[in-house]
């Protein structure tokens, strides 16, 4: 309760100051000849152009201080398209921030009150109206048409030569799977998902006997990569920052990215000096308190390192799931949907011999 009258008394206070302030400007105003006022006015204006003229340059240079700290060049084809469409853009909204920012600030200071000048009415002008509707709406038009061409070739069908993988968010991993040496992901089915079998995969499915989970991404430069992407739990985005590139992984909704990397990671190492650096996947949502440390490392090779790399992976299927079967940890279980077309299969026969007996 005394807390409540304390804060009580202050808000109090505080109306009481402000009120006696505007009071004690009153009574200079009435007392003043105008001259005063005048020369308030235009201080007042002077201080605020000047600092806007500094706050508007300050923001340009620091631009150009932190420059370095960017993302460096983009890693894949489909990213220089998008950065290419963010600079253009970004050039062309600064070209007429700083105008319209000068011009604001500027204003303020040579049309400040004067006793002896009045306000010149400028109602109206149907070139003027014309000439600031046409420019930035032929500006737009033309952003967006190439934004939306752009957008069709990066959602466009992935290449049939394309490497086919599929990244799964859980919090808070991401699960990889690469098709095999048939270049064909088993399929998965959300009735055999269970503790052993988190991804649902029918293992009864023989293209999924050559699938192979590896702890990393590995991808051979300038070939087309093909990337099925969901989630088990929560709304995750499977984010590329460094090839310019995301997408949402929702669980239930199967989304889809393809994307050619054009930088190797020594490359880009060698571009940075930086002998450490490596390429990331991170969640780009707030899926919960370890979305920080939702990563894994990304490797962009030549292609002879990702054949020998590839070469060197072991089937899951056939280095965990056959061995458990064989020693009976594990039993393959049929998805529901095939249980359900069997049934309807046994049903048919029975009902059909039944009226072939009558």
């Amino acid at each position: 309760m005394s807390f409540i009258l304390g804060l009580l008394t202050l808000v109090l206070l505080y109306i009481v100051i402000v009120q006696i302030s505007k009071a004690n400007e009153l009574i200079k105003t009435l007392q003043s000849d105008g001259k005063e006022d005048e020369d308030s006015y235009g201080n007042s204006a002077l201080y605020l152009s000047v600092l806007g003229f500094v706050t508007i340059i300050v923001s340009i240079a620091s631009c150009f201080y932190y420059a370095p700290t960017l993302l460096p060049t983009p890693a894949s084809e489909q990213g220089e398209w998008i950065n290419n469409l963010m600079i253009v853009t970004l050039v062309l909204t600064s070209i007429v921030f700083v105008i319209t920012q000068f011009a604001l600030f500027w204003f303020v200071y040579r049309y400040h009150y004067r006793k002896d000048r009045k306000a010149y009415f400028y109602a109206h002008n149907n070139k003027l109206e014309i000439l600031w509707t046409t420019i930035p709406a032929a500006v737009l038009t033309i952003l967006i048409v190439f934004g939306i061409q752009k957008w069709f070739k990066i959602f466009s069908p992935a290449p049939k030569e394309a490497i086919q993988i599929e990244v799964t968010g859980k919090q808070y991993t991401w699960m990889v799977r690469y098709a095999g040496r048939d270049n064909t992901l088993g399929k998965r089915d959300f009735s055999l998902v269970k503790s052993d079998n988190e991804l649902g995969i029918d293992w009864n499915d023989k293209k999924s006997h050559d699938d192979f989970v590896p702890d990393e991404i590995v991808l051979p430069v300038n070939k087309p990569i093909s990337i099925n992407i969901g989630a088990l739990d929560v709304i995750h985005n499977f984010f590329l920052p460094h090839f310019r590139l995301m997408m949402s992984a929702v669980p239930g909704v199967p989304t889809h990215l393809w994307f050619r990397p054009t930088i190797t990671t020594e490359e880009m190492r060698k571009k940075l000096n930086n002998p450490k650096f490596d390429y990331f996947v991170a969640c780009n949502k707030l899926c919960g308190s370890g979305h920080y440390n939702m990563q894994k490392k990304v490797r962009v090779v030549t292609q002879e390192e990702f054949d020998k790399w590839f070469r060197e992976q072991k089937s899951y299927y056939r280095w965990i799931v056959q061995p458990a079967i064989e020693d009976g940890s594990f039993k393959l279980a049929t998805p529901a949907s095939e249980l359900k077309q069997s049934l309807h299969h046994n049903t048919a026969a029975t009902h059909s011999s039944t009226e072939e007996k009558k």
